[in-house]
């Protein structure tokens, strides 16, 4: 009996040993996460951003309105003329109708280009700020809150980033 004790004695240390050693290796990760959607939102050069494509659209448009308004004066000037000369102003109002849609296509597509352009070098910003932030503040891990199915308001970095970024 007393053989059976100190066996299960030595057993109980012995695993209390082997556990204890794992358990003193493990380390602690310190974890966060930022909701991107909102600092990309709320970030200024964001908005700056928004504002001067904004007005860039705007001043295509009134260059559109003025093409349109052209062609609405060719077409009324068309019906009173004879059907030689509406043939021949046909032919102008269809290079003028082929001009304004490749003005809509290229607008288009130089808006489009400059946006994606603008939003890749504010995801470089928030990128970087976030790994300076991480360092700093001595985190393993950073995640954006839409990965999570659940994060504590503890955990949330976000208001810390978006500081950083408008400074």
């Amino acid at each position: 009996m007393k053989k059976m004790v100190v066996s299960v004695l030595a057993l109980v240390f012995a695993c209390n040993m082997f556990f204890g050693v794992e358990m003193a290796h493990a380390k602690e990760y310190k974890i966060g996460y930022v909701d991107l959607a909102k600092v990309f939102d709320e970030y200024k050069k964001t908005k700056a951003s928004e504002k001067d494509l904004e007005t860039k659209g705007k001043a295509k448009e009134a260059e559109r309105a003025t093409m349109v308004e052209e062609l609405r004066k060719l077409k009324d000037e068309q019906a009173l003329l004879s059907e030689k000369a509406k043939a021949e102003k046909q032919t102008i109002i269809d290079n003028k109708i082929k001009v304004l849609q490749e003005f809509d296509t290229k607008t288009r597509d130089d808006l489009v280009k400059e946006r994606n352009d603008m939003l890749g070098l504010i995801l470089k910003d928030i990128e970087k700020v976030v790994a300076e932030y991480s360092k700093a503040a001595g985190y393993d891990l950073i995640l954006n809150s839409r990965m999570l199915l659940y994060g504590g308001t503890e955990y949330d970095l976000t208001n810390e980033i978006l500081t950083r970024l408008n400074k």
